[in-house]
């Protein structure tokens, strides 16, 4: 070995057989495998298809219900209100009214009455109509929507709107 030769190496047949029996072992067993990986995606793809196909005929929930009227939800009282609460109801009708209604009442399909128990001091506390006017806000309690930020509000407003609210409620026994 040492002359410099080239070393030859020669594979017996007995050991070609069987790397080629090994691979050709290897390839019917990782086909078999996949094969059998696929059955459930194939499965799960004909479900996914059906229940597509079930909702385009079925659709969830009820569509003969009648559309959003923008009718008050709440019945609300209106009390002899102070300077504040006068001021807070002006710049309520600018930049609330529209959404949430006349005197806080909410519109049916549109948003919320804020002359509602949801909205008692003990539960939504001053902070939060700050918060929910700056940063808008998700719905929580009703199905109308999120809230986006009132444009154009200063603390001050809010402050006002607070007063106003916080009066028709105490008028509708919300305290």
């Amino acid at each position: 070995m040492s002359n410099g030769a080239a070393q030859t190496f020669v594979c017996s047949p007995q050991w070609r057989s069987n790397s080629l029996f090994t691979l050709d072992h290897d390839i019917k067993k990782t086909s078999e495998v996949g094969m059998r990986n696929r059955r459930p995606s194939l499965a799960l793809s004909a479900l996914l298809v059906m229940g597509v196909i079930a909702l385009w005929f079925f659709p969830i929930g009820d569509n003969n219900l009648p559309s959003p009227t923008g009718a008050p939800i709440a019945n609300v009282t209106v009390p002899e209100l102070d300077s504040a609460a006068l001021t807070g109801e002006t710049k309520f009708n600018e930049r609330c009214a529209a959404c949430h209604g006349a005197n806080a009442a909410g519109q049916d399909g549109i948003a919320p009455p804020l002359v509602h128990k949801i909205y008692e001091p003990s539960h939504h506390g001053d902070q939060s109509f700050y918060l929910a006017a700056m940063r808008g806000v998700r719905s929580h309690h009703w199905p109308f929507g999120d809230m986006p930020p009132v444009e154009g509000r200063t603390d001050e407003d809010i402050r006002y709107v607070i007063a106003y609210v916080r009066s028709l409620q105490r008028a509708n026994g919300i305290e």
